[in-house]
């Protein structure tokens, strides 16, 4: 398929490398007939969140953006996929923990003001927020699925918490853990060919992993080593080489059809 224009980001948070390629059936389906390309990915320092979803979102790394600990609540300084996207007037949407209205919209988030956003004057002009770690995936999806259908945003970002959740809770090498995983595998199985149809790439990564112990922000390969996946692509493959997270941000940029800034120096994927 040719580069349309449009994607959707599936953060899928706390989600090992490993993990997805044992238990995420669909998704290594794609890839084993030529329908997506799958990567190994090193996710950035510290490998915390909210360093890394701005990390994502902006193709520097902590050290530079400057959000080095999840109590860093603020907005982001530098220039980032929805306000690029903002910038060439391109829709954007987001169904999202509350971190990224803080980042994107404003901080500090207010959970019943800000829950749900459709503000043509936002950077994230179409957001769902949620601020529980245990809010469902499923229902998440559903949000995300309403609002592809009702908005049609150039640029969308879907952000499942489940795997983040239950790896604090029971560890990363849990049974519940790989059934999380397995399930938002489901969730994806269901929504991503409607999206695929409606003419949107679809980029399937995580921000960090998650160790035996249930927790991350270090440097060991299971809190490292993340997943991307993209769906959409002619001749899908497994690709060797390990890839950089500065990359995911001038991918998308480059599958939008926008120029990529001299500040994003990772090349495109």
């Amino acid at each position: 398929m040719a580069e349309n224009g449009k994607v959707i980001l599936v953060l899928a948070d706390g989600l090992r490398a490993d993990t997805a390629m044992h238990e995420m059936g669909f998704l290594e389906s794609a890839v084993a007939h030529g329908r997506a390309s799958r990567r190994v990915m090193l996710c950035e320092l510290p490998s915390l969140s909210r360093s890394l979803y701005h990390t994502i979102h902006t193709g520097l790394p902590p050290q530079v953006h400057g959000v080095i600990s999840n109590d860093m609540v603020r907005t982001g300084e530098h220039d980032n996929l929805f306000s690029l996207a903002r910038a060439a007037g391109l829709r954007t949407a987001a169904a999202a923990y509350s971190w990224f209205s803080e980042l994107y919209n404003h901080t500090p988030f207010d959970p019943v003001m800000d829950r749900e956003v459709d503000d043509e004057s936002r950077t994230i002009q179409h957001g769902r927020f949620y601020k529980d770690g245990a809010f469902p995936d499923t229902e998440l999806f559903r949000a995300a699925d309403m609002l592809v259908r009702r908005f049609e945003p150039d640029y969308m970002l879907v952000h499942p918490m489940g795997c983040d959740h239950i790896g604090h809770l029971h560890g990363g090498e849990s049974a519940i853990y790989k059934q999380t995983a397995a399930n938002i595998d489901n969730l994806l199985a269901l929504s991503a060919p409607g999206w695929l149809e409606c003419g949107y790439q679809v980029l399937v990564t995580s921000d960090h992993g998650m160790d035996a112990e249930g927790w991350h922000g270090g440097t060991r390969q299971e809190v490292r080593a993340i997943p991307f996946y993209h769906l959409g692509v002619e001749e899908g493959r497994p690709v060797p080489e390990t890839a950089s997270q500065l990359s995911v941000a001038p991918t998308v940029l480059k599958l939008l059809g926008q120029p990529v800034p001299p500040s994003m120096t990772a090349p495109a994927l």
